[in-house]
């Protein structure tokens, strides 16, 4: 079927899902843009509820996988209702699939018998593309989770789909309070790293062998006294510039390597090219 004005109601819906996060929550959908970032979707177990696409950009490509007819729209509608304008010409509407703490217990036992597990924990982060680039190095370091905690944008965000370039659905993310999330990494025997510059220790000095969740917060206020109290250690990345602070993404990529460095050594040859 062929739609080709911006009044059709499937454009406008798409539209609203894009920029109300309201809407998505309230239909319990999400907009997936680009081919390679729609297959990790459709990878880790999500349903498609809808697919647009643009034959000028994407080709003929074949979608019959997804058991549906695809809308396509011309070159001049996709590029209005895109959120990246002119890219890969495929556009989908995604069923919502919450994960939760249990669940990721449930992976945790299936698939680290033998690994020790490393967890990304986020306090407040805001800024979608922050989030989005932490998820890109969790994936990269192969991390087993991320947890936000109290979070101030949504997992569904179209600019953090975008910028984590589909690892939000590579790697197992979650949301939920800081609280929940204490009382899960305690009861599970997961040590907790708190990044933080007072009464703290160097990264590199501190040991990540074991079960750990490294714990950040924003780039302004830093962690709330709770995750302090929590924290079974406190680490820091020595700044020695001017400056006392980096970014959430980039901190979160250097701490994430560290436990990779130190890991290396418990299964040698994993992760080698």
């Amino acid at each position: 079927m062929e739609i080709t004005s911006a009044q059709n109601p499937r454009i406008k819906h798409l539209l609203l899902l894009q920029q109300k996060s309201q809407q998505r929550r309230k239909d319990g959908l999400f907009v997936v843009e680009g081919v390679r970032e729609l297959q990790h979707c459709i990878e880790a177990g999500y349903e498609v509820d809808s697919l647009f696409v643009c034959e000028e950009l994407v080709g003929k490509t074949d979608f019959s996988y997804l058991r549906m007819e695809p809308f396509t729209i011309p070159r001049q509608l996709y590029e209005k209702v895109a959120y990246r304008g002119s890219t890969e010409g495929v556009i989908a509407v995604v069923k919502e699939r919450k994960l939760t703490l249990s669940m990721l217990a449930t992976h945790l036992s299936l698939h680290n018998s033998r690994h020790s597990p490393l967890i990304m924990v986020l306090e407040g982060v805001e800024k979608p593309g922050n989030l989005g680039a932490v998820l890109r190095s969790a994936d990269a370091a192969k991390a087993d989770a991320v947890i936000v905690c109290d979070p101030l944008t949504d997992l569904y965000n179209p600019n953090l789909i975008r910028a984590s370039i589909g690892a939000v659905f590579t790697v197992p993310t979650i949301a939920c309070s800081s609280e929940e999330c204490i009382a899960f990494l305690k009861e599970h025997g997961i040590r907790i790293l708190t990044a933080q510059l007072q009464d703290s220790h160097l990264y590199y000095d501190t040991d990540m062998r074991s079960p750990v969740a490294i714990v950040m917060g924003t780039e302004s206020t830093g962690l709330t006294q709770q995750w302090r109290n929590a924290a079974d250690a406190h680490i820091r990345i020595p700044m020695l510039g001017r400056l006392d602070s980096l970014n959430v993404s980039v901190s979160a990529a250097i701490l994430l390597f560290e436990a990779v460095r130190q890991r290396s050594s418990l299964y040698p040859g994993e992760g080698d090219e």
